[in-house]
């Protein structure tokens, strides 16, 4: 069974009801301050946390005023709006006494279905990791309408970890862990402790009910956990209302682990080598061998590009006998690609006329 002392990379998700006192609408400072004194001690053992955090629209509906319930689409927004600046705040002032960086990424359902925008996101996360920094993920509720909408910050959190290739994923709820059957309704109702297989049986389990500030019931957990563990990540659903509630998951508190059957690297290997290539891109043979040895594809190595791809499609890779050798995403559209075959990265912003990356596919985005 995984346990969170494990995690190489963790997404953590918080709930509305867990930050945001339900009757007052007021934070729950001390609470919150207990979660960061967790998130720093996860972050000097060396594990890299994201957190997922719902909340603006119930902190800003309390500062306008507004109904607890049915708000329409512009109040919810309007709310957002306001509460996004508070949510993030104090988020910065929990963790600063602990020399923690904070970073607010605000996202959409399109930014995971669109792949360009996928790898932008999942790029800039990377660059926030590397430099420390804490990024607190939300939906972007400012602009988002229904179409556009992950709708729950369960499912949220589970893409989150699949663009971020994090080991674990931890539910904080209003609940232990996943049961046969509603705890409160039944009494007869039991915890699974470890969930193996996501099967019909287990997914008949799952009810719909919600806590008051919240959209999410057991179902979207459900659905989160098929996503992370489909991408080699282990989720856990804990309470977290308690004080320090991922060290009491770490002191084996009550929870539910679905367990992955792959890592998240050979995941993510997986799925991209079953895409449909777009197009082309033969290297060199110092390119091939730089590949072989855990190498990105950098522009300097391209003989020749065919095909038409966009930003983040999948194309095959040849080596310089025309054999697939590989593929990858691709962080050039194939004009750019065709443009820049051959130079320096140095040179790119030159003949492109704008800045780009300096590799044309990042070793991470590769699968041989």
């Amino acid at each position: 069974m995984a346990t969170l002392s494990d995690a190489r990379r963790v997404v953590v998700k918080i709930g509305s009801a867990l930050l945001v006192d339900r009757k007052t609408g007021a934070l729950r400072e001390d609470w919150l301050k207990s979660l960061a004194q967790d998130v720093a001690a996860i972050k000097a053992r060396g594990t890299d946390v994201i957190l997922v955090s719902s909340g603006s629209i119930a902190l800003g509906r309390g500062v306008l005023n507004l109904s607890q319930t049915d708000l329409a689409l512009e109040q919810s927004q309007a709310a957002a709006a306001v509460g996004q600046i508070r949510l993030a705040r104090a988020y910065e002032e929990a963790l600063a006494p602990h020399g923690l960086l904070t970073a607010q990424v605000l996202v959409t359902l399109e930014d995971s279905r669109d792949r360009r925008r996928y790898l932008n996101s999942r790029a800039t996360m990377e660059t926030l990791l590397s430099l420390g920094a804490i990024p607190i993920v939300n939906e972007n509720d400012t602009v988002a309408t229904d179409e556009i909408r992950y709708g729950d910050n369960d499912r949220l959190a589970a893409q989150v970890a699949v663009t971020v290739g994090a080991d674990q994923l931890i539910l904080l709820s209003d609940v232990d862990g996943f049961y046969s059957a509603n705890p409160a309704q039944d009494a007869s109702a039991h915890r699974f402790d470890i969930i193996d297989d996501i099967t019909p049986e287990i997914e008949a389990m799952a009810g719909d009910a919600g806590s008051g500030l919240s959209k999410g019931g057991m179902k979207t957990k459900l659905m989160a956990a098929k996503t992370a563990v489909a991408a080699g990540c282990a989720m856990a659903i804990t309470e977290g209302s308690p004080h320090n509630p991922l060290s009491a998951l770490e002191n084996g508190a009550p929870a539910t682990w679905f367990t992955p059957q792959l890592d998240p690297q050979a995941a993510r290997k997986r799925w991209i080598a079953a895409m449909k290539p777009a197009g082309e891109i033969t290297i060199d043979a110092g390119a091939a061998r730089a590949l072989q040895s855990g190498k990105s594809l950098l522009p300097a190595g391209i003989r020749a590009v065919s095909g038409r791809f966009g930003r983040g499609d999948a194309v095959a890779i040849l080596d310089p006998e025309k054999r697939k050798i590989g593929q990858g995403l691709t962080r050039y559209t194939s004009s750019e690609a065709s443009a820049i075959k051959g130079c320096q990265s140095a040179d790119i912003e030159t003949i492109l006329g704008y800045p780009g990356r300096a590799a044309l596919i990042h070793r991470d985005d590769m699968a041989f």
